[in-house]
Order: structure tokens, then sequence, then C-alpha cells
């Protein structure tokens, strides 16, 4: 990876505008069934990327396979990481249970590298267990308050289990190309996924309160297509390209504890010791991860 500021900007970058997810969230549920909100996302997000390729002259996949391929991490990034995540906290989980939920994901690839013969040494697996830590402090007090049902918690693992997948899948078999056209094949795919289900949700989006325009709905829209379709997931596939996956997902490990941070600053939500704690924890553990090895 190259050595310039905006590189090595890039994960700190990436953290912020991923932790805002569950923030829209809050804002987009109240206002709007999560397969249609998903489905309008995707398809405003295909048309910018589409613009953006155009005007860019950005050079497309060169063959079937690697259409494939990419269709099929955007299926498991977006249609299945998203929708589970907004059904989840649509079927009333909160936002922080959901992030610590899926904030398992470098649990999982850590364990998954190391049973395909990869390495995953004693500091890595230190470091994500005081991760792990970190995040059941981040939202202990979330757990235990009635807010997970069967019907919940299903979202939030398949949602688990899907972005799991797909950064392994995008690694593993997806070849280097330009983030702009790689994405529009991603959210394509995944729109032609999840319209089918946003077709049986009988909600309707409230694009409008008493005549007016909805500005929470309409700005949870804005902020999805542009700040997290165009600036996350672009600085994710990124950062996959360019990095490990176990190195990559332990960024995830960050998400919750910035999301604590979002909500007492917008929302008055009280900062804790133990969410104090829960971050230094965290940003322990990450350190650990990411940490080249010793020469």
């Amino acid at each position: 990876m190259r050595s310039d500021p905006l590189v090595r900007a890039m994960p700190a970058i990436f953290v912020l505008i991923w932790a805002t997810g569950f923030i829209v969230a809050r804002y987009g549920m109240p206002h709007a069934p999560p397969m249609k909100f998903l489905a309008v996302r995707y398809v405003l997000s295909v048309l910018c990327f589409l613009a953006w390729a155009l005007v860019a002259r950005a050079a497309w996949p060169r063959d079937r396979t690697q259409l494939l391929h990419l269709a099929v991490t955007g299926i498991f990034m977006h249609a299945g990481y998203l929708g589970g995540v907004w059904a989840a906290v649509k079927a009333g989980m909160g936002a922080g249970l959901a992030a610590l939920l899926v904030g398992l994901q470098p649990v999982l690839t850590a364990i998954w590298v190391s049973t395909q013969g990869g390495r995953v040494g004693s500091r890595q697996w230190a470091g994500l267990a005081l991760g792990l830590a970190g995040l059941l402090l981040v939202v202990w007090q979330k757990l235990g308050l009635g807010e997970v049902s069967g019907l919940n918690l299903s979202f939030a693992i398949v949602a688990l289990l899907c972005i799991t997948a797909g950064t392994l899948y995008q690694k593993r078999f997806v070849a280097p190309c330009d983030v702009r056209t790689a994405n529009l094949v991603q959210l394509a795919a995944a729109f032609v996924v999840t319209l089918p289900l946003a077709l049986l949700e009988t909600e309707a989006m409230r694009w409008t309160v008493n005549g007016v325009v909805n500005a929470q709905l309409a700005g949870a829209v804005a902020w999805s297509v542009f700040g997290l379709t165009l600036g996350g997931s672009s600085l994710l596939y990124l950062l996959i390209q360019r990095g490990a996956a176990t190195t990559v997902t332990s960024l995830m490990y960050l998400v919750p504890p910035t999301t604590a941070v979002m909500a007492w600053v917008l929302f008055g939500e009280p900062i804790t010791t133990a969410i104090v704690a829960g971050v230094a924890l965290t940003a322990a553990g990450v350190s650990l991860v990411v940490r080249p090895p010793k020469a």
C-alpha cells in the first residue's frame, strides 16, 4: 500500500462514514420499510455511479466471470448485509446491539482464515479478543432490555454472515478493477435481489408529513446514497483490495464505539464509564491486529 497521507487516512475515514449507517437507520426506519428504502438507495446509487463512470471514462470489468464475481459480492455485502441490519432495526433491535452483532465479523473472518491455512498469530487473536471485549462493554447496557427477539436476531445474524462472506469472497475472487464500475455492478445486483422483497412490503415510504417534505427520510436517503454508498462502500472496496481480510475487517471493531459517540453528540445519549473503557479496549485490540509483524 502506498504511504501517502490520503491512503493512511482511509481506515479512519471509513470508520467514521460506516458508523453513520446505524445513525441513519434511526432517522430513516420510522418513516419507511427497510427493503423499499434500500431499493431506492440502490437505484439512486447505480445512477450516480453510472454518471461518474461515464464522465471519468472508467474501465469496465473485462469478462463475464468478473461481472459474476462482482454481482455475488454485491448480493452479500449490500443486499444481505444492509437488508439484515435495516430489517433488524425495523423489527425493534437497537442500533448499538445491531452494531455489536455485526462487529463480530473480524472474529469469523479470522477463524475462517485460520481454517484455510492462513496465518493468524497469537497477537492477532489477543487483539480480536480485546476488541470483542470492548464491543461488549460499549453495548452491554443494551442487553437484557427486551430489544432481542427471534426475528430481529435472525436478521442481524444474516447481516453478520453476509458481510463476512462478502468480504472473504471479494478478497478471493474479485480481481482489482475500477471502484466506480465495480460498485455499479454490485449495487445493480443488490437491487435485483431486493426489489421483489420491497414489492412484498405493505408499508409505504412517507415522503411527506402534513403536506411538507419529510426532511428526516429525505436526509436519510441522501446520506445513504452519497455518504454511505458512494463514500463508505467505495472505501471498503479499496481497503479490501489493498489489505489482508483480517486486518481490514478488524476496523469494524471501531464502528460501535464511534456510533456511541455520534449518538451522544446528536441525540444526547450519555457516554458512560463502560463506553470509555470499551473504546480503549477496542482501540488496543485493533492496534494489535493491524500492527505489522516484526522482521
